[in-house]
Order: C-alpha cells, then sequence, then structure tokens
C-alpha cells in the first residue's frame, strides 16, 4: 500500500538533495527510470509471461508502492490516479511533463542487434549494475529480469520504451534496492559536486587568463574554422604487419602544390567501434593547412569490431591487446610513410590526434606507460563505480604485466579528446608526458566523465606547454562525424548542436599542430581564453585554460598560478603570416 504518513519516505527527501536547476529530471529518477530509459535494449520476441503490476520501495519496517497501470495512466493520458498523486509533490509541472515524455520515448534500434548486445559481456556488466538496484519483488537481482522485459518490450507492438519495460517485467511487482540506491545516490551527488565544483572553476580560470591575455587582437587575425588554401587529395593504403599479423587501412590526405619542405604530419586515431571517416571533418581541415594527416583505422577496435559482436561472431566488445596494438599500430604507419614518401613528409616531428580509446592511443605515444598497480587498485571496486570507462580501462588486466615500450620519439605532440586515462595511466605515468599536450573534455560526458578522465589528469601533466578544453554541455558523442552507424545514436547523445562542436575541434587543433609541428609560432595566438571566449557559442559555450590545479577545482579558487600571468603568457602580435598560403 501507498504510505498515508506526513513524513515523507528517505528517498523522497533525497530527490530536493538533487538541487533541481543542476540536476535534471533524468538525473532524479535515475534509480528506475533514468538507468532503464538510457540503457535499455531491445532484444527478439520471446512467450509471454507474467507481467509486473506494481513498483515497491521498501524503507525499513514501510512498503510503498505505485501501480504500474498508474504511471500509464499519466504517461498516456496526462491523469494523475490517487495512487500517483503523492508522488507527484516531488516534481514541478515542467518536471513531471518531462517524465511523460519519457516513459513513452521509443527507442529506434534494430531487435535482433540490440538482443545480441545484452548477451555480450559488456551489456551483461551493464544490466548486472541495474540489477543490483533494479529487483524483482522478492529482493532478486534483477539481471534476467531486465533483459527478458527488454525483449519483451521490443517484440511488442509499442514497441521499446521505459513504461513498456516496466509493463513487460516478468515478476508480478518490480522492487527497488533502497540500499544499494542510496549507495548510487551518494555517489552521484559526489560526482556532480565535483564536477560543477570544477566545471565552475575552470571557467573562472579561463576567465581570469583572458583578462590576462586581453592585449591581443583577434580582429586582425585570420579566422582558422574556414577552410584553408591548398587542395589536397586522398588516397587510401593497406598496411599488413606481418609481425602481429594484423592488417588494417589508412586514408591519408595529401595537400597538392609545390612544397620548399617536407610536409608537417598528423595522424588521427579514431574511438572504440568507430573508423576512418569520424574525423573525416578534421582531416580535411587540417590539410587545407599543409599538413599531410593520416588516419588509420584500429582493425581490432573499428566498427567491424561492433559488428562482430551484433553478428555474434565475437563475445567481448573490449579487446584487452588493442591497449598494446593501437600505439604500435601508429608506430608502424609512421615507419611506412617514411618508407612511401621519404622526401616528402617530415616525420621526425609529428603530431598525433585521438578521440575515446584513440585519446588513451595518443597519451600513450605521448609517454604514458600502462600503469598495472593503478589498474588493479581501481578496477578491485570497479563494480560500484558510476565511471563506465572502467569496463574498457580494466580490461587492461588481462595483459600480461610487461613494460611496454608504446612511446614514440618522432611524435612531439598530441591532442588527447575524451580520453581514457585515470586508471590506465594514473598521475605517475601522466607526468611523465614531456610534450606538448591539448586535452579536450565535455562537461556532459557520461561515457568518459569530464572530471576523473580529463579534468584531474589535466592536474597531473608537469609538461609547461598544455592547455585543456573544456565543451560545456558537450557530450562524448559531439565532436565526431554525424553517421547512422551501427547503432544509431538519439539527439539526446550527441549534445545540443555537433556542428559547433566541430568548428571548435578544427580551430583548436589546428592552432595546436600549427604551433608545436608546423613550428609557426604565430599560431599560439589562437591557443589562449581569449580566443575561446571569441569563438564560443551558446548552445555550447567553450573555455580554454593552461593552468589549474587541484585545489582550484575543489575549493573554486580561480586566482591564476603564476604560469597564467601575462608575462608568462606572452600575446602575439597579429602576424600577415596567419593568413594561409600554399
Amino acid at each position: 500500500m501507498i504510505a498515508t504518513e506526513t513524513r515523507s519516505p528517505r528517498w523522497a527527501r533525497l530527490i530536493p538533495k538533487l538541487n533541481p536547476p543542476t540536476m535534471p529530471l533524468k538525473a532524479k529518477l535515475g534509480i528506475v527510470l533514468l538507468n532503464l530509459g538510457c540503457l535499455i535494449l531491445p532484444g527478439v520476441a520471446s512467450k509471454p509471461v507474467l507481467s509486473a503490476e506494481k513498483l515497491y520501495v521498501t524503507y525499513g519496517p514501510l512498503d510503498f508502492s505505485l501501480p504500474v497501470s498508474a504511471l500509464e495512466a499519466y504517461a498516456r493520458e496526462g491523469k494523475i490516479e490517487p495512487e500517483f498523486a503523492f508522488y507527484t509533490r516531488f516534481f514541478d509541472q515542467k518536471q513531471l511533463e518531462q517524465l511523460r515524455r519519457v516513459l513513452v520515448r521509443r527507442a529506434k534500434i534494430s531487435p535482433v542487434r540490440i538482443s545480441q548486445i545484452l548477451y555480450s559481456p559488456t551489456g551483461e556488466i551493464l544490466l548486472g549494475r541495474i540489477g543490483e538496484v533494479v529487483q524483482t519483488k522478492a529482493n532478486q537481482p534483477g539481471f534476467y529480469a531486465i533483459r527478458a522485459a527488454m525483449i519483451q518490450a521490443a517484440a511488442s507492438p509499442e514497441g521499446l520504451t521505459p513504461l513498456n519495460v516496466l509493463k513487460k517485467f516478468p515478476t508480478y511487482g518490480i522492487r527497488i534496492n533502497t540500499e544499494r540506491g542510496f549507495q548510487v545516490i551518494d555517489e552521484l551527488n559526489n560526482l556532480i559536486g565535483e564536477s560543477q565544483n570544477a566545471i565552475a572553476a575552470i571557467e573562472q580560470v579561463a576567465t581570469t587568463e583572458a583578462s590576462a591575455q586581453s592585449l591581443v587582437d583577434f580582429s586582425g587575425l585570420p579566422d582558422i574554422r574556414k577552410p584553408g588554401s591548398f587542395t589536397w587529395k586522398k588516397q587510401t593504403i593497406n598496411l599488413n604487419d606481418i609481425r602481429r599479423r594484423r592488417i588494417f587501412p589508412v586514408d591519408i590526405y595529401l595537400p597538392q602544390g609545390p612544397n620548399q619542405r617536407p610536409l608537417p604530419v598528423v595522424v588521427i586515431s579514431h574511438g572504440l567501434g568507430d573508423d576512418r571517416e569520424t574525423f573525416g571533418y578534421l582531416a580535411q581541415h587540417l590539410a587545407s593547412y599543409g599538413f599531410a594527416v593520416a588516419v588509420p583505422e584500429h582493425s581490432g577496435s573499428n566498427t567491424k569490431r561492433i559488428e562482430s559482436v551484433l553478428s555474434g561472431f565475437s563475445r567481448s566488445l573490449v579487446v584487452p591487446s588493442e591497449l598494446v596494438d593501437r600505439p604500435i599500430d601508429i608506430k608502424y604507419l609512421l615507419d611506412q610513410l617514411d618508407r612511401l614518401f621519404p622526401k616528402q613528409l617530415n616525420l621526425q616531428q609529428v603530431g598525433v590526434a585521438g578521440q575515446s580509446f584513440g585519446g588513451y592511443t595518443s597519451l600513450a605515444l605521448a609517454g604514458a606507460k600502462l600503469n598495472f598497480e593503478q589498474l588493479q587498485k581501481d578496477c578491485a571496486n570497479s563494480q560500484d563505480s558510476l565511471n563506465v570507462s572502467l569496463i574498457l580501462q580494466c580490461s587492461g588486466l588481462v595483459l600480461p604485466p610487461n613494460n611496454y615500450q608504446l612511446q614514440d620519439e618522432r611524435v612531439k605532440a598530441v591532442s588527447a579528446i575524451n580520453p581514457v586515462s585515470s586508471s590506465l595511466f594514473g598521475e605517475s605515468q601522466i607526468s611523465q608526458i614531456k610534450i606538448p599536450t591539448m586535452i579536450v573534455s565535455g562537461s556532459a560526458d557520461t561515457v568518459t566523465p569530464a572530471f576523473s578522465e580529463q579534468i584531474k589528469p589535466f592536474t597531473w601533466l608537469t609538461t609547461p606547454e598544455k592547455f585543456l578544453v573544456l565543451l560545456k554541455g558537450g557530450t562524448h558523442f559531439s565532436v565526431l562525424k554525424e553517421s547512422e552507424g551501427v547503432v544509431p545514436l538519439p539527439a539526446q547523445a550527441l549534445g545540443p548542436d555537433p556542428k559547433i562542436a566541430y568548428e571548435y575541434m578544427k580551430a583548436l587543433n589546428l592552432a595546436f599542430f600549427k604551433t608545436y609541428i608546423a613550428g609557426e609560432l604565430p599560431y599560439k595566438a589562437y591557443l589562449n581564453a581569449g580566443y575561446a571566449q571569441l569563438i564560443s557559442q551558446y548552445q555550447i559555450p567553450l573555455n580554454l585554460v593552461q593552468n589549474i590545479t587541484p585545489q582550484q577545482l575543489t575549493e573554486g579558487d580561480a586566482q591564476p598560478t603564476p604560469a597564467s600571468s601575462p608575462e608568462a603568457s606572452p600575446s602575439p602580435s597579429p602576424s600577415p603570416s596567419l593568413s594561409p598560403t600554399p
């Protein structure tokens, strides 16, 4: 029965604690609806089974229940029945309207393919975590019941929606494990608090740095978001590393025209489950400014890997050996480019840009080594973490704990976009990177959380030439080329406007590699907080800082560190040499 006492249950009293202005409705419903809504994955048809009629929340001796039919009446008709009225007081009207939309939002994805994901090791890990909170009425973990509900919902005419999954739950009742739920809420509160403090500190430091760099007259500088003056040609080569029995294709973008000196080179490493087209827009932009750009496709962690899992030919999406093979792919690629283009390319001054798993790849090539001690420590309790990227990172424990030599001395600067780094490297290894490094982070990244995977690791860098770029509201997928892909992403996963994120990436990566790879120092004028604020757009606000300490992140101290002073950060004057010429 529904509680009739005037004092709200503990779980209900915690809702106001989640500060509505900074916590959207989906997060407030994270114990039940968000986890289901975000991770709802359809399957294939099966025989009819018992359907859930009630949601149960137990607190001490009290049992609070809500008929699923009451949620359905509200979702379909906007009708608030007496059983649901008790709960509506914890949400305002706007949030209730959001709830109604979330309940009936249908996932558009192939049932067969998603069912295969559900039976993959990665899918089972995620289901296991949800099952700790969402259980059967008999207090049994909800792992199998949730999967069955998803299969039933996907096979029904209504399709896969959070409401339909609740209706298809194959036991009479769905029980919420409040003890585990409170742990998740506390961890979520801590994570959100850390991220909010860090983002606020970055914004304040960026404002301070921009004021110190105010002498730069950006009105006289070319708009480097626009294409450069070089034409280019794209060619594809297939490399065969016989020693590793590894074949992989590479797209090469070569600027055309007479060159008085060897072309500077940038390599782009894609993320897990992506391909060579993911950052085609960035490769083309860099090529239009005179860079030779090589984009390898890592054969063990590309789109075909996802297809292999979905087709049932492979069980696991994450292949631990890719942690070693990816950096070696690029080392082998550089060797072959040296053989194929001995006089055309400058392969002693190479830049590497990488996103997500590719961000890890770039940092490994820069000098950070796999840290097995850190992995052992962090992965011991990884099942309790909200950091999804630990699934990938902890796979490294399968590798023999050797001293892998993944650094390449030819790599002189790296741009790591949404990288996974905290446990694979830890502070002891990130601090070993001695070359210019730019780390790009999205505040709404739920795959590689900004605070743990990018912002805090940035403070571990000891190289003097370092830059932290924050896309406020940017997600893990905001910078990726729009594509239907194997598993199409909903608009929410892409963020407010990916095209804005593309413009940021084109401008900042160009300025970074022009400065540290091509040696054209006037481009450093773009690598500061003032320029980031100039091109920032309200849909995805952009901030760039060069120095921030752990104390500033946690205490909100926005005073600049000494290296951020005007004397330490010279402001170049506008220069005609910034105009791109062939």
